[in-house]
């Protein structure tokens, strides 16, 4: 068996309408001459692209998809969302929800990003596969079932995991979300069901502002089957470890899931315009080769990794090289051309300790069952 990757070219057909950054060209705000969202097809192209030029895409597995079928899609998204989306994308798009616009045809581009979600789980989950990266977009941790918000359009892990349960592959499932942003979708599609284990590291109040305490454990039969990780912004890649050594990889081993499913965010790499958290395309091989390692032990290798944001378009592609790279286990490399730089800007000692007594405040409340 192998590692696969699931791409489809109509992912980078996505438009995200007339923006400056991540905000509305109107009234003060000048459109810039390259245009549109942060959230735009480059970072991704490039990173299939580098995937190409290094060889490794040919070690890989690689695989389309078909759309998301309306029957996956409402067993995570109301028909009257759905329909609404459809219609508005037959109409020539606009804006649903906040941050997320899209262009005439959004509505068949974002079923397929789910579908590549929920093909590369079902391949893993069937043994058709030992692991499987997802190179989806529109991206999808944002999406609630009925509200749609920071670029994300629908809930791509939650579509995949539904699925998968609905046709017998697995029943307990984990998402290990390192996006800079806090999942607040699919803590959303989650929050209830002790089944599902959701954990977020992420920058505390980047986005959402209002999402992401760690005091949200999830409700009802799910309580305690939520983790949100906030942490302060300038972590690093040290900080980025301790976290998920001490707080991230031990409770998914608690879980047991019979898969885990990674939430792939680069936008906590240095140079990142969305994020201010100092991670490395070290860090993320660090992080996959530690999630990989932790699958191997609990639940048979059963690991996927789901492309979420990441807009720096120099750095992503050498970011996601390193994550799959350790997810294929390849002897192929890419050395990081901002490896020597990026170390000299990490985090100094006396910052690292204040990150260390920060986590340290998570794991003392963990261990007392808060």
């Amino acid at each position: 068996m192998s590692t696969g990757f699931f791409t489809d070219e109509r992912c980078f057909w996505h438009g995200g309408g007339n923006y400056a950054g991540n905000l509305p060209v109107g009234g003060f705000v000048q459109p810039l001459a390259a245009g549109g969202l942060p959230e735009g097809p480059e970072a991704k192209r490039r990173l299939k692209n580098l995937l190409e030029v290094s060889g490794l895409m040919a070690e890989l597995q690689v695989r389309g998809g078909a759309e998301a079928s309306r029957e996956d899609l409402l067993r995570v998204h109301p028909a009257a969302y759905l329909d609404r989306f459809k219609e508005m994308s037959d109409a020539g798009g606009g804006e649903i929800g906040l941050r997320a616009p899209f262009g005439q045809g959004g509505y068949e581009i974002a079923a397929v990003s789910a579908r590549l979600a929920s093909a590369a789980l079902a391949a893993v989950m069937r043994g058709d596969l030992t692991n499987a990266y997802a190179l989806s977009r529109p991206p999808g941790h944002h999406c609630l079932p009925d509200w749609p918000n920071g670029f994300c359009l629908l809930n791509n892990i939650g579509v995949a995991i539904r699925a998968a349960q609905a046709a017998g592959l697995g029943r307990r499932f984990a998402v290990l979300d390192w996006d800079v942003h806090h999942g607040n979708g699919t803590e959303a599609v989650f929050i209830d069901d002790a089944d599902v284990l959701a954990v977020s590291l992420h920058q505390e109040r980047n986005y959402p502002l209002d999402t992401g305490g760690f005091d949200v454990r999830g409700e009802g039969a799910g309580r305690g089957a939520n983790l949100n990780i906030p942490l302060p912004p300038g972590t690093g890649h040290a900080g980025y470890m301790a976290a998920m050594e001490r707080l991230a990889l031990p409770a998914i081993r608690a879980h047991r899931p019979d898969a885990i499913v990674v939430a792939c965010g680069y936008d906590s790499g240095l140079n990142d315009p969305l994020g201010r958290m100092l991670a490395t395309a070290e860090t993320f091989r660090a992080m996959t080769r530690a999630v990989k390692a932790l699958a191997d032990d609990v639940c048979g290798g059963r690991l996927i990794l789901v492309h979420e944001g990441g807009y720096a378009e120099t750095y992503v592609p050498f970011c996601g090289h390193a994550a799959i790279e350790a997810l294929s286990a390849t002897a192929i490399r890419v050395p990081d051309p901002f490896a020597d730089a990026f170390a000299r800007r990490q985090p100094g000692p006396a910052f690292d300790r204040f990150v260390e007594e920060w986590i340290g405040g998570m794991e003392q409340a963990l261990a007392g069952g808060a």
